[in-house]
């Protein structure tokens, strides 16, 4: 998996976090857990691209070369 790669997969779960933050009309405090779930999926999905966290279960995450 190339940087590039990883980057848009980054930049990706951030619009979708965006996205739903904005549009939604949901209660605050289930827009700050929308973020706090989008951030930590995107925390350990770094962390298993390096091979830091090894393979999460049954996901498969190509290492960065």
């Amino acid at each position: 998996m190339s940087m590039v790669a990883l980057l848009l997969v980054i930049v990706v779960i951030g619009l979708v976090v965006w996205l739903i933050n904005t549009f939604t009309p949901i209660p605050p405090q289930f827009k700050t857990l929308v973020l706090v779930v989008g951030i930590l999926v995107a925390v350990l999905y770094v962390l298993s691209a390096f091979g830091i966290l090894g393979h999460m279960g049954s996901v498969r995450v190509p290492t960065v070369r």
